[in-house]
């Protein structure tokens, strides 16, 4: 499972239990975060495509 989320203006690809680089992001390293505009979710082969954001993901 994946997901595309809008961080900061830009568009990154999240997995659970990876590491994401951002850039203009204040937070201390290791730190938990969550996003709220989440555009795409692919849940292994089933793709939720948000107008523009995925409701409730």
């Amino acid at each position: 499972m994946y997901v595309i989320v809008e961080i900061a203006g830009q568009q990154f690809k999240a997995e659970k239990g990876r590491k994401l680089y951002v850039h203009r992001l204040q937070g201390d390293v290791e730190s938990s975060v969550s996003f709220d505009k989440v555009l795409l979710v692919d849940n292994d082969g089933q793709v939720k495509v948000g107008a523009p954001a995925v409701e409730g993901a």
